[in-house]
């Protein structure tokens, strides 16, 4: 019966073609993307190392250190997520042991830590700033393996990509803010400051949203057409993209809770030089969860729009 033209089987490949279930399939190219993210953690590790030797002032220091903790914190959650996944897949591949392939993430994870660590410690300058950049950083790796032991290597493959993209854009995108200010009106008055500083504020994170769903989108599909011919797996649901669009915003604001419990002591040493540094932590502190949830939110629009447009109309149930 099940086999008759216009039985419930007959139909229900065509009509479930936009949402294949089934076993998931590898994440690809897992090794060019660890390495990827490892060198854009090296990159922010030797550029806040930079920042913080040209300062004049022990002062100036712990400022710097300050703001350039949040940029180190997600490179080496993306790097230990990145790394992580490229030592667990092969173990995926090879045994339904998730045990294992966790362990094995997590010691990527803390191998990438720990080296970024040790990194840290001979290069910069031996002080409190140092430790705490130090430990910060190899949890952050740590947690970032951490996630990378998911059963879903594809997903967690697309969120590391499209969060060390989103990362990439926002520091690329540093040469459109002034022009951006006058573009919004930047004046001589604060208020107008204010208020273009706030809207660029916003514009970088919607294109950033915009950046985090597609390339989450993108590596979805690269996965699932490789699934498909190499008949490993019949690719992901709907909601994975959802997931998967939403994860660079979620890992933005994982990494924002690192910074405010392992980086407490360099945040408020540097709040307490003044009160402008005060204020500027606070301010800065909000801006980057504001900026994580505008990500989470356009990323997850983006990348399930973009799965809906690849949707056919379903088939008609014939009786």
């Amino acid at each position: 019966m099940s086999n008759e033209p216009g039985g419930p089987t007959a139909a229900q490949p065509d009509a479930t073609d936009g949402l294949d279930a089934g076993r998931p399939g590898p994440a690809p190219a897992t090794t060019a993307l660890a390495l990827l993210a490892t060198g854009w953690l090296a990159a922010m590790l030797w550029s806040t190392r930079e920042a913080v030797s040209s300062a004049t002032a022990g002062v100036t220091a712990v400022s710097l250190s300050a703001f350039a903790l949040p940029g180190v914190i997600s490179a080496a959650l993306v790097a230990g997520a990145a790394v992580g996944l490229a030592a667990g897949e092969p173990v995926a591949r090879r045994t339904e042991r998730v045990t294992l392939r966790f362990a094995v993430a997590i010691g990527a994870g803390l191998l990438v830590g720990l080296l970024a660590a040790l990194a840290i410690d001979l290069t910069y300058a031996g002080d409190v700033t140092t430790r705490t950049i130090a430990g910060t950083t190899a949890a952050a790796a740590v947690i970032g393996g951490a996630l990378a032991g998911a059963r879903n290597g594809a997903v967690v493959g697309a969120v590391a990509a499209a969060a060390l993209s989103t990362l990439v854009f926002v520091v690329a995108f540093s040469v459109a803010r002034d022009p951006l200010f006058r573009l919004y009106g930047a004046g001589d008055s604060q208020q107008s400051l204010v208020t273009a500083a706030s809207w660029v504020s916003r514009t970088e994170s919607l294109l950033a949203g915009f950046v985090a769903g597609g390339l989450a989108f993108g590596y979805l599909t690269w996965a699932r057409r490789r699934a498909r011919r190499d008949g490993d797996g019949a690719g992901p649901r709907w909601p994975v993209y959802l997931v998967a669009g939403a994860g660079p915003g979620l890992l933005l604001l994982l990494a924002e809770v690192i910074i405010r419990v392992g980086g407490r002591s360099l945040i408020d040493l540097a709040a307490a030089l003044s009160e402008a540094d005060a204020v500027a932590q606070t301010s800065l502190g909000t801006s980057r969860v504001d900026n994580a949830i505008w990500v989470l939110f356009v990323g997850a629009l983006t990348a399930m729009v973009s799965f809906g447009r690849t949707l056919g109309p379903p088939a008609d149930d014939e009786e």
